[in-house]
């Protein structure tokens, strides 16, 4: 399928970031040209992300790699839905220096302990999943309520495989601990994109993304169509898709045209 040169009928694109538009250090090749086509068109472009941060942080990062906010008509996070449903109340936390300043400034307030709930917005920079054995196993004796931000298991940051939030709630799930997801494959993230780009019909909706648990189960949970990036999370991975439902076309990568297998 061409990107340049989509269906008409799709009017309103729901763009995943991290694996499709950059890797976290640079944009991808031809990407910011397919944007500017689609906005040429008349589609309207959101960028619907699992980033546990807020929209702005997002923006600003965008910006910093130099690409034109001109590209997209908004920013939808699973930070921010996840913020909203804790601001106003001591939650436990963690994830990075970064993550904390973001989200405090945004209206996150953190308890110094005791905390019946926590805003996981992932693992600090270094750490991995075994790091927080001890950890996992006090809030699960405590009962504690995990509001998983960020439900990405793993992300690819120049070269290096860097483990995500979601990761860290599948074990606390695994030793049965209460998580309450934000972000894709779940649908309250998909109805708020909607809402910002017109409530259109389902069937004028495209999503775009690299990820089969988050992107492609989203989409296919929610009744959109969907274009898979196979070069970016799964890159070298058989792709397996929803029982009955399939992309409506796979490609290599957002700045390529070459087409793929649907």
């Amino acid at each position: 399928m061409d990107l340049n040169a989509l269906p008409d009928r799709y009017r309103l694109i729901l763009c995943d970031l991290w694996g499709c538009v950059h890797d976290g250090f640079a944009i991808f090749p031809g990407v910011a040209d397919v944007l500017a086509a689609w906005k040429q068109q008349g589609r309207t472009v959101l960028f619907v992300t699992n980033a546990p941060r807020s929209a702005d942080a997002i923006r600003d990062q965008l910006l910093r790699l130099g690409l034109d906010p001109a590209r997209n008509d908004g920013i939808v996070t699973a930070g921010e839905a996840g913020l909203a449903a804790v601001r106003g109340r001591p939650v436990g936390f963690c994830g990075t220096a970064a993550d904390l300043a973001d989200l405090t400034a945004r209206g996150l307030v953190v308890a110094d302990g005791g905390f019946a709930e926590l805003a996981c917005a992932g693992l600090d920079v270094g750490e991995t999943v075994e790091d927080y054995a001890g950890r996992l196993a006090e809030w699960r004796a405590a009962d504690v309520l995990m509001h998983c931000l960020n439900p990405d298991r793993i992300v690819h940051h120049m070269g290096e495989v860097m483990v995500c939030a979601g990761a860290l709630a599948d074990a606390y799930e695994a030793l049965g601990g209460r998580v309450i997801w934000y972000g894709k494959p779940y649908p309250a993230i998909y109805q708020h994109a909607l809402k910002l780009g017109g409530d259109p019909d389902r069937g004028a909706v495209l999503a775009i993304g690299d990820g089969l648990q988050t992107d492609m189960a989203g989409a296919a949970a929610f009744g959109i169509d969907a274009i898979f990036i196979a070069g970016g999370i799964h890159a070298g991975e058989e792709a397996r898709f929803a029982d009955g439902w399939r992309p409506i076309s796979t490609v290599p990568s957002l700045g390529t045209s070459t087409p793929g297998g649907a």
